[in-house]
């Protein structure tokens, strides 16, 4: 097996990585700030003038979004906040609480949610485009992640805040296409384990040319879906590999705790901070990777 190694210091042989996707393999600050804008827009655009300021600021801090503070106007996201970290149907059950909390019922503020995010999906070229076969949800496999996305080349639709139709979708995090390249020369297996579904994985590494690197995922619509040990089993089942042969990268503590707990040790749950406008906060003393050239094989 293939010596991992951060800065010069060996972590231990590995036969595969495990890749958290939003924060680590790819930059998704941008799209996902304007997704959670455009779930903004559109659900206050739904209640009566008078409950609107107080819903968009309770979905502003649901969501995690807060103005950068340099006089811009653009807005940050929290890399542990619910927008970057939970599923989509996490996300819909906190906006429907928020839905609550101005005077909704629960089944009206549920089926709104749901309307909203609907809404949103609807201009978001990655489930728009990217149609997941019954086979793929069950058993991803290499040649599910290489079927492309038609018409996709990488662009993405949203809303913005104020309900205009933007382009965009994330960008790979620097220098991981030579780090994939170093793990595919060992013979060291890829794959991908995230709370997006599997057509926002899909379209996202076939949009960047990804998907001959990897081998398999494990998405949100797996049962159980991470952060349960038990995903990170499940992952390594398909790739007939033990966990305790395995590193983990990803950017928030969830992952890294997950990871200790499938098997993973302890110095191969490692952190991956450059992702964001603001690091996640990482707990010590973990493994912190800044740069995927601080990473290589021995």
């Amino acid at each position: 097996m293939a010596q991992l190694l951060l800065r010069g210091t060996v972590l231990g042989e590995v036969r595969a990585v495990l890749f958290d996707k939003d924060g680590t393999l790819s930059i998704s600050e941008p799209e996902l700030i304007t997704l959670a804008e455009a779930r903004v827009f559109l659900c206050v655009e739904q209640v009566p003038q008078p409950l609107r300021a107080e819903l968009r600021s309770l979905l502003l801090r649901a969501y995690g979004l807060h103005e950068s503070g340099d006089n811009t106007g653009a807005s940050r996201i929290c890399p542990a906040g619910i927008t970057a970290v939970a599923s989509r149907d996490h996300n819909l059950i906190a906006t429907a609480t928020a839905l609550v909390q101005v005077g909704l019922g629960w089944p009206e503020a549920l089926s709104l949610s749901e309307q909203v995010f609907a809404e949103a999906d609807q201009a978001d070229a990655r489930r728009a485009l990217a149609r997941p076969s019954t086979s793929a949800l069950a058993r991803p496999s290499t040649s599910a992640l290489a079927r492309p996305s038609p018409g996709s080349g990488g662009e993405a639709t949203h809303l913005d805040s104020g309900g205009r139709a933007t382009g965009g979708t994330s960008i790979t995090t620097e220098g991981l296409i030579p780090w994939l390249e170093q793990l595919r020369a060992a013979s060291v297996a890829c794959a991908v384990i995230s709370n997006d579904d599997v057509a926002g994985i899909e379209h996202f590494l076939a949009s960047h040319g990804l998907a001959p690197y990897f081998a398999a995922i494990w998405s949100a619509e797996h049962r159980p879906r991470k952060p349960d040990p038990a995903a990170v089993h499940g992952l390594c089942e398909q790739l007939g590999i033990s966990a305790s042969d395995c590193a983990l990268i990803g950017d928030a503590n969830s992952d890294l705790r997950m990871a200790v707990a499938a098997g993973i040790p302890h110095q191969r749950a490692l952190g991956y901070t450059a992702a964001w406008s603001t690091p996640p906060p990482l707990a010590e003393p973990h493994p912190l990777v800044h740069h995927w050239r601080e990473l290589s094989l021995a």
